[in-house]
């Protein structure tokens, strides 16, 4: 199959643990054992124990804001917020994007924004935003390749993005 489906620590070690049993009925080898592995909890930092059968993959923690944390440490909720906002509206608009991230915990008061319309009033091709995180910056883009971003470090006068950006006063 060409797709993977992400199953629960609980119903994956329960599924292998069916699975293990069929195969030793049918089977002289030992069946395998599960090996506990270190999977980081969402947001804090520490490690919980889930199993691992064989060469399973442990389940992916989904991404969460880490409160106080670095741009290299929220980059991963910053791509979710920004993947999810972008696959429900491929072309959203500035205020969109502000409004979401601020939504999902991103301070608006250290963002930044480039314009929705040209100087003569056309729709731009891509819109840039940013959110400042201490002396870095996650930086993401909605352009015709979708969305993308970056961890770069503050620009020398603390902001993040080059050019015009539009006030965000809403």
């Amino acid at each position: 199959m060409g797709t993977s489906r992400r199953i629960s620590g609980a119903a994956a070690a329960a599924s292998a643990l069916l699975l293990a049993a069929a195969l030793a009925a049918c089977s002289t080898e030992p069946e395998p054992s599960a090996v506990p592995s270190a999977v980081p909890s969402a947001g804090t930092g520490s490690a919980a124990s889930s199993p691992s059968i064989g060469n399973a993959p442990a389940p992916t923690p989904t991404p969460s804001m880490v409160a106080g944390g670095s741009a290299v440490e929220n980059k991963a909720y910053f791509d979710l917020v920004g993947k999810t906002l972008f696959a429900s509206a491929a072309s959203a608009n500035g205020k969109t994007i502000i409004d979401t991230l601020a939504a999902a915990g991103f301070d608006k008061a250290a963002m930044q924004v480039t314009p929705d319309r040209t100087s003569n009033g056309g729709a731009v091709d891509s819109i840039l935003f940013s959110v400042r995180l201490g002396g870095q910056c996650l930086l993401g883009q909605r352009g015709p390749g979708g969305f993308s971003s970056a961890v770069q470090p503050a620009l020398a006068d603390g902001s993040c993005l080059v050019g015009k950006t539009r006030p965000i006063d809403w």
